[in-house]
C-alpha cells in the first residue's frame, strides 16, 4: 500500500516543512500503482467526486508529492480507486495531506460542502445558545431517536493509516484516562476492544454501540491496521453518551437518546466536548476547522440526525429527498450510509459541516426536520 502505511514514524511531529517538499521521491512501485489506479478510475463509470476532479493535469502535478509522514497521492485515493461506487473516494492519511494535495482536496471540499471555496475560511468554533433549540416532536409521533456527534483528531498524531502500533496504544491510554475522569451524567466506563469479553461484546452489539472492523471503504484506505489495538468504546451509565476511540477518526463523540429532544442531546454533547478538550488538544486548521480523516467531516465535524418515520412523504422517496435537499439535509437508510430504511424509518441529518458554526449546523437540521414534520402532517 502507500508510503505512510509502512513507515514507522518515531516522532509525532512531522520532520520537515509542511509544504510537501519531503526529502524522498515517490518510489517506482507506488507510481506504477498510481498510474494503474488512475487508468482504472478514468475508464470506469464511477460517479465519485474523486473521478470528477482527478484530471490528468492534477494527477501529474501531485503524483510525486509526499507529506513528511510519507503519505503519497496513492494513500489519499486508493479507497476510491478500489471502491468505484464511492460517493467521495478520497481520505487524508495525515493532516498535512490537506495542504500537500490541496489541488485535489480543495475542489472536492468545495463541491461536497456547498461551495466552500479555497479562499473561504471556516468560522471559529461556536456552540451557540443551546437553550434556543427545543423538542422536535413532543408528542412522539414521528421522531424515534435523536443524536448529535462530532469527530476530533488528537494534535501531533497522523490519522489512522499512518499511526504506528505504539501510537495507537499511547492514544488509547490518553483517551481512556481523560474519559474516566468525567463526572455527573457523563460518568461511565471505557471498554478496550483488545481482550474484550464475549459478553461485553454482545451487549455493545445489542446496544448498536460496537463498531466493527472491515468497512471496505476504510479497509481500502488502510485505516484498519493493528486492529483491535488502540480501539475502544466509552459510554455513560444511561447509554446516552458515547465515545469511539480510533474507529475512523481518533475520536467520535456521540450524544443520543430516544425521542426528539434535540436540546437535551446537544447540550450533553457540548458539555462533553468542552470537558475532553481541557485535557486533550485537538487538531485544528485555521481555514478548514477541525481536521478529520474524511474531507466530508471537516469544519464543525458535527452531524445532527434523527431516526424518523415519515410514511406519507416517504411513499415517494424522490419527493422526500427533494424536500430534504432544499433544507441541506441528507437522507440515509436506518443503519446509515449504504443501507435501506427499515420499517419506514429514515436517518436524516444536516449535510453541511463547513463554512458555518456548530450551532448553525445543528439548527439547519432542527429547522429542516420541523419543516418535514409539518409537510408530513399536511399530506
Amino acid at each position: 500500500m502507500g508510503g505512510c502505511a509502512t513507515k514507522e514514524n518515531k516522532e509525532n511531529k512531522p520532520k520537515e516543512g509542511s509544504d510537501g517538499k519531503a526529502a524522498t521521491m515517490v518510489d517506482a512501485a507506488t507510481l506504477e500503482k498510481l498510474e494503474a489506479g488512475f487508468s482504472k478510475l478514468q475508464g470506469s463509470d464511477s460517479k465519485s467526486l474523486l473521478k470528477k476532479y482527478l484530471t490528468r493535469e492534477v494527477f501529474d502535478s501531485l503524483k510525486n508529492k509526499k507529506t513528511s509522514f510519507g503519505s503519497t497521492l496513492l494513500d489519499c485515493i486508493q479507497s476510491g480507486v478500489e471502491n468505484l461506487d464511492s460517493g467521495v473516494g478520497i481520505y487524508a492519511p495525515d493532516a498535512e495531506s490537506y495542504s500537500v494535495f490541496a489541488e485535489l482536496f480543495d475542489p472536492i471540499i468545495e463541491d461536497y460542502h456547498n461551495g466552500f471555496k479555497k479562499t473561504d475560511k471556516h468560522p471559529p468554533k461556536n456552540w451557540g445558545d443551546v437553550d434556543t433549540l427545543g423538542n422536535l416532536d413532543p408528542a412522539g409521533e414521528f421522531v424515534v431517536s435523536t443524536r448529535v456527534r462530532c469527530g476530533r483528531s488528537l494534535e501531533g498524531y497522523p490519522f489512522n493509516p499512518c499511526l504506528t502500533e505504539s501510537q495507537y496504544k499511547e492514544m488509547e491510554d490518553k483517551v481512556s484516562g481523560t474519559l474516566s475522569s468525567l463526572e455527573g451524567e457523563l460518568k461511565g466506563t471505557f471498554y478496550p476492544l483488545t481482550g474484550m469479553s464475549k459478553e461485553t461484546q454482545q451487549q455493545l452489539i445489542d446496544d448498536h454501540f460496537l463498531f466493527k472492523e472491515g468497512d471496505r471503504f476504510l479497509q481500502a484506505a488502510n485505516a484498519c491496521r493493528f486492529w483491535p489495538t488502540g480501539r475502544g468504546i466509552y459510554h455513560n451509565e444511561n447509554k446516552t453518551f458515547l465515545v469511539w476511540c480510533n474507529e475512523e477518526d481518533h475520536l467520535r463523540i456521540i450524544s443520543m437518546q430516544m425521542g426528539g429532544d434535540l436540546q437535551q442531546v446537544y447540550k450533553r454533547l457540548v458539555s462533553a466536548v468542552n470537558e475532553i478538550e481541557k485535557k486533550i488538544p485537538f487538531s485544528h486548521h485555521d481555514r478548514l476547522g477541525f481536521l478529520t480523516f474524511c474531507p466530508t467531516n471537516l469544519g464543525t465535524t458535527v452531524r445532527a440526525s434523527v431516526h424518523i418515520k415519515l410514511p406519507k412523504l416517504a411513499a415517494d422517496k424522490k419527493k422526500l429527498e427533494e424536500v430534504a435537499s432544499k433544507y441541506h439535509l441528507q437522507v440515509r437508510g436506518t443503519r446509515g450510509e449504504h443501507t435501506e430504511a427499515e420499517g419506514g424509518v429514515y436517518d436524516i441529518s444536516n449535510k453541511r459541516r463547513m463554512g458555518l458554526t456548530e450551532y448553525d449546523a445543528v439548527k439547519e437540521m432542527y429547522d429542516g426536520i420541523a419543516e418535514l414534520i409539518k409537510i408530513e402532517k399536511s399530506l
